[in-house]
Parts: structure tokens; sequence; C-alpha cells
């Protein structure tokens, strides 16, 4: 007897349909799994058989052929044995199929029949809706998770037993709904705030500054200034995530298997920081199967890259695609994919070896030489697509033993969402959110600038050897500071900011 039941799999962030074809012969025991199953898929002949006996179901002692088709599309994971399992039961008679035409099933099995949670629910659902389906049946710790989609009944399931009720009887469960609006808190609840930070106030502003325009950050000063606190903390002063951002990045999360069990959203800016050992593979995503990487989790927040010259330079180099067009592609023979990687990038950096060339309070180890060699180790390419570099001194001991509390980040958080605000009514209707995101054409329309600013930025430009990209950036900047400050024309005074944002990294790398 032949039998087909319906499941999912995920092939970059994205879900393919998949049909699971269950055909039972009477003939040697025998069980053959086809359609490009990787070695978790393979396994699950073991899981299923126990998990049907142990349910109290019979086992068919027959020749058993399970195709997953499209053959030409790999197969991973333990998310099929739910799915192979109700297959071998509707074939065997034992259960009826009634509904399966209409019902996409997704489950790791455990020996006893319990059905345990699995990666990539979320774009399992959305495209389970796309194609019409009724009903989704997944674990229970991937049930809001599933019911955040809409349009589609999602059923929670915990047990093989509880699936074959359900396929007898369809109204014995209850569809679980969620409205993601109502998930999304007024004000986000992060732990680090800026009050906490002690003096740095020319930082504080950089950074005010990055998250009002989404503009990357290098801050370059000695160990102990603060550069890592002062990062960790730019999440609680950026917008708050809107709906379709929440989605967005749930989905990045579901399919690398990184959402807690139970959660429906991510309802907070990500903050990533690898480490300076990281692959290139693993920060851009890659792998035999693509898989998002770092700087794909970090979209719609902060990608941290601490001791940023400690870090490979061919690592470094692939950031360049991320940061100018806020994607990832990933080739390979199988699959050409493509990433969101949208963040803002926050990097820091002794200026040194020994951390304290030009510091005022420990004298710096290092000959002319190797200052030279640590600081070029970060290519001029690169620096030219971070758009504002900060000097982080160390603070006085004054600053910090009677330093008053500093300003907290839910009142720059609303300067920035003011400036945001303005930013998206210059865009209405272009796909835009932020200046940084601006091409050439968007900064002739919306950087207009009179003599006297041309003129100052004619004496930048010969004075610090800027590049074009640098010029466009310093505009793209001029542009943030003035929205900053509500002013419908760029100014003296903005570009002049903008112009100290560039001037660091110019002084220390020549």
């Amino acid at each position: 007897m032949l039998a087909h039941a319906l499941s999912s799999t995920v092939l970059g962030i994205d879900a393919i349909a998949i049909t699971v074809e269950v055909d039972i012969s009477t003939s040697m025991p025998m069980w053959n799994l086809v359609g490009l199953p990787d070695a978790a898929v393979q396994e699950s002949r073991e899981r299923v058989r126990s998990a049907i006996r142990n349910s109290g179901f019979e086992f068919p002692q027959k020749r058993i052929t399970i195709n997953l088709a499209p053959a030409d599309v790999k197969k991973e994971g333990p998310a099929f044995d739910l799915p192979i399992a109700v297959g071998v039961l509707v074939a065997s008679g034992q259960v009826s199929g009634q509904i399966l035409h209409e019902t996409v099933i997704v489950g790791e099995l455990s020996l006893d029949g319990a059905v345990r949670n699995v990666a990539g629910v979320l774009p399992i659902a959305l495209t389970a809706r796309s194609n019409g389906m009724r009903r989704l049946m997944v674990p229970p710790p991937n049930t809001r998770e599933a019911a955040i989609v809409g349009g589609i009944d999602v059923y929670p399931v915990a047990s093989l037993a509880e699936v074959v009720a359900a396929l007898n009887m369809p109204d014995s469960l209850q569809p679980v709904t969620l409205d993601p609006a109502t998930l999304m808190p007024e004000q986000p609840p992060y732990q680090a705030d800026f009050t906490d930070v002690k003096g740095q106030a020319h930082v504080k502003r950089a950074l005010e500054v990055a998250a009002a325009g989404g503009h990357n950050v290098l801050m370059i000063g000695p160990p102990g200034s603060g550069k890592t606190m002062l990062a960790r903390r730019l999440p609680s002063i950026l917008p708050p995530l809107s709906v379709g951002e929440a989605l967005e990045t749930t989905k990045l999360y579901s399919v690398c298997g990184l959402l807690p069990a139970d959660t429906a959203l991510i309802t907070t800016r990500p903050f990533r920081a690898p480490h300076h050992t990281i692959s290139n593979a693993a920060l851009v995503g890659g792998g035999s199967i693509p898989r998002p990487g770092e700087v794909s989790l970090a979209h719609n927040g902060v990608l941290f890259l601490d001791e940023l010259p400690e870090f490979k330079r061919d690592v470094l180099e692939v950031l360049r695609q991320p940061l100018e067009d806020g994607i990832v592609n990933v080739a390979r023979v199988q699959a050409s994919l493509q990433f969101p990687a949208s963040f803002i990038l926050v990097a820091s950096m002794n200026p040194c070896n020994c951390g304290y060339f030009g510091d005022t309070f420990r004298q710096c180890t290092c000959s002319p030489t190797l200052v030279r060699k640590y600081q070029q180790k970060i290519s001029g390419p690169l620096l030219d697509r971070i758009d504002l570099h900060v000097d982080v001194p160390r603070l006085a001991e004054e600053e910090l033993v009677n330093y008053p509390p500093a300003e907290p980040s839910a009142t720059i958080r609303g300067r920035v969402c003011s400036a945001r605000a303005r930013q998206q009514t210059r865009f209405d209707g272009r796909p835009l959110y932020c200046n940084a995101q601006m091409a050439a054409k968007e900064i002739k329309e919306f950087c207009p600038i009179g003599d006297d600013v041309k003129n100052l930025l004619r004496a930048a430009i010969q004075q610090l050897g800027l590049s074009g990209r640098a010029y466009d950036r310093i505009l793209k900047v001029s542009r943030t500071i003035a929205d900053l400050t509500n002013s419908p024309e760029i100014q003296v005074p903005h570009v002049a900011e903008a112009i100290q944002y560039r001037s660091l990294d110019r002084k220390m790398w020549t």
C-alpha cells in the first residue's frame, strides 16, 4: 500500500515542501530510504521503528520503501522522523490518511514515541501557508514560533500517539493562535544601559550618531578604556524592532537552531560578538549545505569585533560585501543562496601591540615599526567602509571616582528614534530605512550642500587624502547629524563633526 505525508526542509533561510512517499510491499523485510537524505535522516530507521512499537502500534515486517521528493534536494536533520512514522502507519492501514493532503508534519522522534523540537519551524510555517496548507503539526516547544505566522492552524503534538489521534479524529485538538503585534514590548528590555558608563561623552555622541544613521564605528584606545562596555550598550539606543524586522531576525535564528524553546519572537536587537579565531564560513555563512553566519545573525542588530587586528586578514576582507550591500551571497555546486546581513559594525582595537601607544599614563614599549605594522593589519578598503573612527582615551581618576550619573539609554533612544522618523519620511516609497543605506543617487538628491560646506570638504580632502568612498560617507554622517538637530539642510558644523570622525585613522595610519 502507498501513503503520502507532507513535510518540509530548510534550504538557506527558506523552506521547501517535501512529500514523504511510503510504499509497503509483501516481500523480504527491508528498509530503503531514498531522496538524497543525510546521515541524520538515514538514522531515522531505528528511531521510527522503536517509536512505533513503544507507542502501541505494529511495525510492519515487510519491504518498506520511502522516497523524499523532490529527489534532487538535499535533505538533512531529524525533522522527517514524524512524517515517516505517520506514512508507515497509514500505509500499513493503522491510521486514517484522510487529511494528510492538507497537513504538514515535522518533528524528531525519541525511542518512546515522544516528539522533540526541531530547527527551522518558522520558515516551514511560512512555506506551508503560501502553499495553501490548512494544518501544521509541530513539537510543543515550536508551537509559538509557528503560530505567529497566522493563516494556518498550528497543532502542538507531544507524541506519535497524539498525532495518530489527531489524524483519526481531526477535531480532537485545538489550534494555537498568536498575534505577533502583542509580543512587541513598548520598551525593549535591555540589561546594559548607558547610564553605567562614566565619562567618554564624545564616544557616546559618536555611538548616538551611529545608531541614528546606521553607521559603522571603529573605537581605538588602550586596554580598560571602556570600548567593550560602550559597544555592548549600543543596541539599547537603537529603535525598537518592528514586527517585520522581528520576524526576519527570528527566522534566521530558527534556521540556525538558536531560537530558545517556547520563544515566539526575538523582540530585542541582536548583538553578536564572535571570537577573533572565527573562520570565513562561520562569519559570513557557508558550509557544504550553506548556513547563515555571524553577520546574518547580527541582521537588524550589532556585530561587534573586539581586537580587530587579531582577526585573520582574509576573514576581515570578506566583510566588504555585507558592509556595502547588506547581503551575503554564498555559491555552492548544489545551490547559490543569499542571506540578509544588514547590521551596524562596531569594532575596537588597541593602537599597538602593547596597547599603550599615545597613552598619557603608561609608556608604549613598541618600536615605531611595530606600531605601524600592527595598525596596518587593517586594510584601507575596510577602513573606508567604517564611517566613524573614534579615539577612546583612558579615564582620569577624577572621572572614575566622582563622575555624576550619565544619561540613560532611553533618553538617547528617544533622539535616535526622532532622527530615524525624519529619515523614513525622507525615504518614503524607497527601500531605505537609514542614511547609511544611501547610494550615490540618494546622496546627490538628499545631501545638497552650499559653497561654504564645499570649501570645508575641499580642504579636508586635500589635508586628509580622503577617498571617494570616504567623501560619500562624510556626507551620509553629516546628514545624520543634521537629522539629530532637526536641521533640513547640511551645515558647516554638521560636516565639521563628520570630518573629525574620519581624521583619526589618517593621523594614525600615516
